[in-house]
C-alpha cells in the first residue's frame, strides 16, 4: 500500500478517534469503512467526501479498489457487528435511511454518512475543524438520542400479554408474526402461552424457557427453532409456526428437523405454517408437508388442513 493510501488510512483513524467512538473502533478496518460512507479516494481532499448509499459488501469491494486492501467474504459479519454497528449507535452513519423500515437482514441493506458528520468530516485538515469538531460532540448526544428513537419507531410491537409487549425488528417477516400471536393464536388457540418467538434481528427475541423446560423440551441455540411456538394449554398442544415471507414452509425435510428438535416433548406436536396472503402461498403450495396446517394473515378466521383425519391437532410419531 502506498503512502499516501496509508496517509489517509490514519486521518480516518483520527478522526474515529476524535469522534470519541470506542478503541475497538480505532483500527483499520473502521478506517476503511468511514472512508468508503464518504467515498474519499485518495486523490481526493477531505472537504470532497461524500455522501453514498452503500452496503457491507460493496465497502469491502471498495476498499479493494481503492485502497488495496483484500477482505473474505466471512469478513462480512465482522464489518458490520464491529464497525457499522457501532458508527450507527454513535450517529456517524445512518441504517437504511432509503428505506428505514427495510428488513434487518435483508441484502439491500444500506449505510450513509449522516449529515450532522459529513458537514464536519468535510473541515477535516482546515483551520475549522477544531471548532466544528466542538459544536458537533456538543450535539452528538442530542442527535444520537434523535435517530435512536427515528429507529424504534421503525419496530414492530407484539402484544404477547394484555400488559406485556415485545419489540421485533422491521420488516415483513416481523409483521406476520406480530399477526399470528395477535391473530392466529386467539382463533384457534384461545388461552395459549407464548414460549418463544424469533427475530430477525436477534435470534431469541423471547424465551420461556422455563415452560419449555417443563414440557421436556430442551433446546439451545444450535437447534433451528420455528419462528413462533405456542403452548395451547386447554389441549396441552405446541404449535410450531413458521412464518413465510421469502423462506420456505414446513416441508417434509423441516418437519422431521421440528419432530427431533421437540421430541421430548410432553404436549402434543402441531405444525402450522403461516403465510401473509395467497400469493405468496402459492409459490410454496407443492412443497407443504402433509399432516400440517396453513393458516393465511390475510384470511385471519380460515384455516387450511392437509389430509389427515384431524381439522388441527397433533399426530402421534411413526
Amino acid at each position: 500500500m502506498s503512502d499516501e493510501k496509508n496517509a489517509y488510512i490514519e486521518a480516518a483513524r483520527q478522526v474515529i478517534f476524535s469522534l470519541r467512538l470506542p478503541k475497538a473502533q480505532h483500527n483499520e478496518r473502521s478506517a476503511l469503512c468511514l472512508l468508503a460512507l464518504l467515498n474519499l479516494t485518495p486523490d481526493k481532499a477531505w472537504s470532497e467526501a461524500e455522501n453514498p448509499l452503500i452496503g457491507i459488501t460493496p465497502i469491502m469491494d471498495w476498499a479493494q479498489t481503492h485502497y488495496g486492501k483484500v477482505y473474505a467474504p466471512n469478513t462480512r459479519e465482522t464489518v458490520r457487528r464491529q464497525t457499522m454497528h457501532q458508527f450507527c449507535d454513535a450517529g456517524v452513519a445512518l441504517y437504511n435511511p432509503d428505506k428505514p423500515d427495510r428488513p434487518v437482514n435483508s441484502p439491500k441493506a444500506v449505510y450513509q454518512i449522516e449529515p450532522a458528520a459529513l458537514a464536519l468530516l468535510r473541515t477535516f485538515g482546515t483551520p475549522a475543524w477544531h471548532d466544528s469538531l466542538t459544536a458537533y460532540l456538543g450535539e452528538r448526544e442530542t442527535l444520537v438520542a434523535r435517530y435512536a428513537k427515528e429507529r424504534e419507531q421503525n419496530h414492530i410491537p407484539v402484544q404477547i400479554a394484555p400488559n406485556q409487549q415485545i419489540i421485533l425488528s422491521p420488516g415483513a417477516h416481523s409483521e406476520l408474526i406480530r399477526a399470528i400471536i395477535e391473530n392466529f393464536a386467539p382463533r384457534f388457540a384461545p388461552g395459549s402461552v407464548l414460549a418463544y418467538v424469533g427475530d430477525t434481528g436477534e435470534k431469541w427475541g423471547y424465551f420461556d424457557a422455563a415452560l419449555l423446560s417443563k414440557l421436556n423440551v430442551n433446546v439451545d441455540s444450535h437447534g433451528k427453532m420455528p419462528d413462533v411456538v405456542l403452548y395451547f394449554t386447554e389441549k396441552n398442544w405446541l404449535l410450531l409456526v413458521e412464518s413465510v415471507t421469502s423462506h420456505g414452509p414446513i416441508d417434509g425435510k423441516r418437519h422431521a428437523e421440528l419432530a427431533k428438535l421437540f421430541a421430548g416433548s410432553k404436549a402434543g406436536l402441531v405444525y402450522v405454517t403461516a403465510f401473509p396472503n395467497r400469493a405468496v402461498m402459492g409459490r410454496y403450495l407443492s412443497e407443504i408437508a402433509w399432516e400440517t396446517d396453513v393458516w393465511i394473515a390475510d384470511a385471519p378466521s380460515h384455516l387450511i388442513h392437509l389430509n389427515g383425519e384431524r381439522f388441527l391437532g397433533p399426530y402421534p410419531s411413526a
